[in-house]
């Protein structure tokens, strides 16, 4: 074999390396719940939490539960599993939350997101965890952006009322003190939150402060940053602050975390906080969200 012979035979070869790596890089939806989990812990596969499992929610879906009851570090481990599985190596994820699993996903980036990671092959077994890939490490996840339905990173004044179960370790995390002081919201490690505030309120959520989806007020599903939950409305109430589009300071100069982004105001107050079992209220936003920007 001539030396250009060989010369072209190693650039066929390389070519053909650099193919099959782009070609085995995927893309995942993730799927976090919030209080109340009803999906199979470590299943991938079980979607109870949100709707039918074979309603389209965003390419290559994951329904990453956790038991919706237990407090968020005893829980964490759960979340860490899915995004080695899904979202190291040549993957990448896009991950979806709802209420409380906003607090846990933000909890995940902030503790753990500049963490070394062993890079995972994608394939699970019966507890959620897979196998290393390749013996390499890599530092933090790849993760495109975090949607937020109903984002309870702030915590829920319903909680603070003694209005849900108090023995539930979740509810006391729950708490908007305590949700607030959980960890530094603002350390995202450059990952965006899109947030998705619903308004559909009722009479029982009037401990609520300004908007609110029956569960969930503004000031935590908008991604308002302090120690301490404030009311902040749509722009058609006149007693309370606006809370802003975007990432810029809400009406009255009250930032949000760093990286959060409000994408959807639920300026008609058509949505609740409540799925239904079939992807209903603020979910179905965020789902449609999915949807069209997880590809």
């Amino acid at each position: 074999m001539t030396k250009l012979m060989r010369v072209v035979a190693y650039l066929f070869f390389v070519s053909l390396t650099a193919i099959s790596t782009i070609a085995s890089a995927t893309n995942y939806s993730l799927w976090i719940n919030g209080r109340n989990g009803s999906g199979v812990v470590g299943d991938y596969t079980s979607f109870t939490y949100w709707g039918p499992s074979s309603t389209a929610a965003g390419v290559n879906k994951k329904a990453v539960n956790w038991d919706g009851y237990n407090s968020i570090s005893s829980q964490n481990g759960k979340i860490r599993d899915a995004l080695d599985c899904f979202c190291t190596g040549s993957n990448w994820c896009y991950v979806a939350t709802h209420s409380a699993g906003d607090l846990m996903m933000g909890y995940s980036l902030a503790n753990y997101g500049g963490s070394t990671r062993m890079k995972k092959n994608a394939v699970a077994n019966s507890s959620g965890q897979c196998a290393n890939s390749d013996g390499t490490s890599q530092v933090g996840w790849n993760i495109k952006w975090v949607r937020a339905a109903s984002g309870a990173g702030g915590g829920s004044e319903l909680s603070d009322a003694g209005a849900w179960t108090t023995t539930e370790p979740l509810v006391q995390d729950l708490k908007t003190t305590t949700a607030r002081a959980m960890y530094n919201h603002n350390d995202t490690h450059n990952v965006w939150f899109y947030m998705s505030a619903g308004a559909r309120g009722t009479f029982y959520s009037g401990i609520l402060p300004g908007q609110d989806d029956e569960a969930v007020a503004y000031h935590s599903s908008g991604g308002v940053s302090g120690s301490s939950g404030g009311a902040y409305c749509n722009p058609s109430d006149w007693f309370c602050n606006d809370l802003t589009l975007g990432a810029a300071n809400n009406e009255g100069g009250r930032a949000k975390w760093s990286y959060h982004s409000v994408t959807f105001r639920d300026d008609k107050e058509a949505y609740n906080h409540y799925s239904n079992g079939n992807w209903e209220g603020i979910i179905s936003v965020v789902r449609a969200a999915m949807v069209s920007n997880a590809t």
